[in-house]
């Protein structure tokens, strides 16, 4: 059986830890043992240990990953303000204003209890000629505006119904977008007081300001840009996102707003999201919680040079497919990167599967166990319970053939301990920051892979804190 391709050589090897040890004893353990790989590894960036720009008290996860250089995309400016939804001295309110004639697509979330924003842009991108003339998102942070009924909906609508007679254009053409705390109904009020002023700073090269005005717990703002061909021409593509915690697939809990100056019919993009959120927004999870409020936007304003796309078989639409494919990618890292309270960026790659669903579903199983994530917080390569996480699914494995790696070290194989199985080299593996699970199930040949993070008292202390 063929060894996954092996990573960057492991810090230097120290004794491991029993692989039966609870998962009480892992969390107990997580702080001493995050100390000790910092210490270990090579310093930090400042950043890592400096405050973060959210929420007060909170330090940047070690993951950080920094903000991009972000060019203007022509057809789009940006402003953000303070309207007061925290209590503490921040931006938490972000407008973009759009080119006449800019298409948008959206992907929401699938949760039950969907929030007043997410209704709204569903209910008018699915609407007729819906996403064909879009001129403005208003995005706050600190208030999910969900579970909050009519009062919600209303405070919604009153929001839109501000920007449009500020922009000249129909209610139905201003996409809402809310994050923060659940079960509040929206003060619209704070929105409409800002808008004169926001309106006023509008420019084509906010993108950071837009990033971290959006976060909630996210201890960085998150960013990404690329450029490609469509026919010959040039095209951009810009997008910021904010995640942190109650992170699941459908949709990973977060929100996303993805620009370009391509010209494209708002059912394409909508075809070419939906392709690319299920191995991006979509393979992520922090905690296995799904939001009210998840919301992914891709907007297309037509101020390029390249020629319209209106058929979504398109060839010339290849390479930016894989343009918008690497931009969400990257968003979606960056989420798993800034999960609450983590300190290990988790690969989880499972082969062998008897379908796509089925390797999909036995990832995410491995990638949501506390007992898995709380072992590699505490650097334990605890293949057992990746076994358990596998077999509690029902799905179809051979378990006398099963196969597990940690990067290249091989744990079992085979459906046993791997005689090559060496603990030193495997805890010395176990203090990377960034680790790889593979399995190989033996029940067919489909794959699928599922980014996470590991579990710490870091995350019960942001989540016991939220609301304070």
């Amino acid at each position: 059986m063929t060894k996954p391709p092996a990573p960057k050589a492991p810090a230097a090897k120290t004794p491991g830890k029993s692989p039966a040890q609870t998962i009480e004893r892992a969390i107990e353990k997580t702080a001493a043992a995050i100390k000790g790989s910092l210490q270990a590894a090579t310093p930090a960036p400042k950043a890592a240990v400096s405050p973060a720009p959210g929420k007060p008290g909170l330090k940047v996860s070690p993951l950080v990953v920094p903000f991009p250089t972000i060019p203007p995309v022509a057809g789009v400016e940006i402003a953000t303000a303070r309207a007061g939804f925290y209590k503490h001295e921040r931006d938490d309110l972000v407008l973009f204003r759009f080119a006449r004639g800019t298409t948008c697509a959206g992907v929401f979330t699938r949760h039950k209890i969907g929030s007043a924003p997410v209704d709204w842009c569903r209910r008018h991108l699915d609407g007729e000629d819906g996403g064909k003339d879009v001129r403005a998102l208003v995005v706050n942070a600190g208030c999910a505006n969900a579970f909050t009924g009519k009062a919600g909906a209303d405070a919604a609508r009153r929001t839109a119904s501000e920007v449009a007679k500020r922009f000249g254009c129909r209610q139905r053409d201003v996409m809402l977008a809310s994050t923060g705390v659940i079960g509040v109904v929206l003060d619209d009020k704070k929105i409409a007081a800002q808008l004169p002023a926001a309106e006023a700073r509008l420019e084509a090269d906010a993108w950071a300001a837009a990033g971290r005005g959006i976060m909630t717990t996210d201890t960085f703002p998150k960013g990404s840009y690329a450029e490609c061909l469509i026919d010959g021409e040039k095209v951009r593509i810009a997008g910021i996102a904010k995640g942190s915690g109650m992170i699941a697939p459908d949709m990973a809990t977060m929100l996303a707003f993805i620009v370009t100056d391509a010209s494209i019919h708002p059912n394409v993009l909508k075809a070419l999201l939906n392709v690319h959120v299920r191995t991006t927004f979509n393979s992520v999870t922090v905690d296995g919680d799904t939001s009210t409020n998840d919301t992914c936007l891709l907007f297309a304003t037509g101020a390029s040079t390249a020629p319209r796309i209106g058929r979504v078989g398109d060839r010339r639409l290849k390479d930016f497919s894989a343009a918008l494919d690497r931009v969400m990618l990257d968003l979606a890292h960056q989420l798993v990167r800034d999960g609450e309270g983590a300190t290990k960026f988790v690969k989880v790659t499972v082969n062998g599967a008897a379908s796509p669903a089925s390797a999909r579903k036995l990832a995410k199983s491995i990638a949501d166990s506390p007992l898995v994530k709380t072992a590699i917080a505490g650097q334990d390569a605890n293949w057992g319970r990746v076994v358990m996480a596998v077999g509690k699914t029902e799905e179809p494995v051979d378990r006398d053939r099963l196969a597990i790696w940690f990067g290249p070290n091989e744990a079992a194989v085979d459906g046993a301990p791997s005689p090559t199985y060496d603990e030193a080299k495997m805890t010395a593996y176990m203090k990377n920051a960034e680790i790889d699970i593979t399995v190989d199930v033996a029940s067919g040949r489909a794959s699928a892979t599922v980014w996470t993070c590991d579990l710490t008292k870091g995350y019960i202390e942001i989540n016991g804190d939220y609301r304070s």
